[in-house]
């Protein structure tokens, strides 16, 4: 067993890290206390080839593997969590679907910029009455002629007004329970698509999260994406692949918050000595860097079972809950160990927690992931 990186996946970590840092690090609190979405630095990160990291490149991607994919999430978020939610839902939640279920033509008209960096993608799962139970989506298709008719809501979705395309789920056969939901794909600017105002969040408040409203939103048939009522176990295997990438957003905002402590613990003094010569403190240390060094190797098994073409849904729901719950500790440590200028916005480790807090929530919340863990081992009951 090799734990070490490839060439092409260390190069995609200096390649990211020195551009995050060059580009990224520097607007992180103004992106977080404007409310503001980057866009300059998405345009950058396209130019880069980051866009479609995991992309086929027939479809404008870069073809790189899962592992790596983690990786360029994880040094994003190391600088800006803002930024990262952003990358991560537009290549995993909002791209990957097309990439795994689309038509040839439903690759060249959406996947292609979406991976080339010309449009955001995003993808609308939940509704106010529709989270961890995403079974019980409310949203309606109904097939007029050779066009879906789309009524119904969305909430908390990352990058709608932004988005060149928006994936949504649908009932598009209601006797049939979950086996009645599809996914539909809506150009944005389709007529009948509107958008809520930007949810003022506790966190990751440089990301664009708003509601969707779909009133009487017609497409054309051909943009149903996969199989008509196979939307639900769709998107349970696109979910695998984005918790693999929130936990790896989880794993850079506490690598960053680390770095943090680890320098101010060896610059700061108190008592004649470095604060990290007291035991107290270096025993907090310590205990970040055994979390973060075990959510690493999580995140990156899960990735790595990905690229095998094996099964992976507990690996990921173990990933995604160890790395955001040690993320939130770390992240809460960090700020322990700075004191006052830990609770103060000149320094970045409160916006990091801020960020992280939402990560025990988002694409399957740590109770949930409890349920899907333990089935696993359990089975049904």
């Amino acid at each position: 067993m090799h734990f070490g990186l490839t060439d092409e996946q260390a190069m995609i970590r200096r390649t990211v890290r020195e551009f995050a840092e060059r580009e990224i690090a520097p607007l992180a609190r103004h992106t977080d206390e404007s409310g503001e979405f980057p866009t300059e630095t998405f345009r950058k990160m396209a130019d880069l080839g980051l866009m479609g990291l995991p992309v086929p490149e027939e479809w404008g991607g870069a073809g790189a593997d899962s592992v790596s994919t983690a990786i360029a999430i994880e040094e994003v978020a190391r600088c800006c969590g803002s930024t990262a939610i952003a990358y991560s839902a537009h290549m995993g939640l909002g791209s990957a679907p097309i990439a795994m279920f689309g038509t040839h033509e439903q690759k060249e008209r959406f996947l292609k910029p979406a991976a080339q960096g010309r449009h955001m993608a995003a993808f609308g799962l939940t509704e106010p009455h529709a989270g961890s139970d995403a079974g019980a989506t409310r949203t309606s298709a109904v097939l007029e002629g050779d066009e879906w008719v789309i009524n119904g809501s969305k909430m908390w979705i990352t990058s709608a007004p932004l988005a060149g395309h928006v994936i949504v789920t649908a009932v598009t056969d209601r006797d049939r329970g979950k086996k009645g939901i599809s996914a539909i794909i809506v150009p944005g600017g389709t007529p009948g698509m509107t958008f809520g105002k930007p949810e003022l969040k506790m966190g990751l408040r440089g990301s664009v999260t708003t509601a969707i409203q779909l009133e009487n939103v017609r497409v054309p048939k051909e943009n149903l994406l996969g199989e008509r009522g196979k939307g639900f176990v769709q998107f349970l295997q696109v979910l695998d692949g984005g918790r693999v990438g929130i936990g790896a957003m989880a794993l850079g905002l506490a690598q960053g918050a680390y770095e943090v402590a680890v320098k101010y613990a060896l610059e700061r003094e108190a008592f004649g000595k470095p604060i990290g010569g007291h035991q107290s403190v270096a025993n907090m240390i310590a205990d970040m860097d055994v979390a973060i060094s075990a959510a690493r190797l999580l995140v990156y098994q899960a990735a790595w079972l990905k690229d095998l073409g094996r099964p992976y849904s507990r690996e990921a729901a173990v990933a995604k809950l160890y790395a955001s719950e040690a993320s939130e500790k770390v992240c809460r440590d960090a700020i322990q160990i700075l004191g006052g200028y830990g609770y103060s916005q000149e320094f970045p480790v409160e916006r990091m927690y801020r960020d992280t807090r939402l990560l025990t929530i988002g694409e399957g919340t740590s109770e949930i992931l409890r349920n899907v863990i333990s089935h696993s081992v359990l089975g049904s009951r």
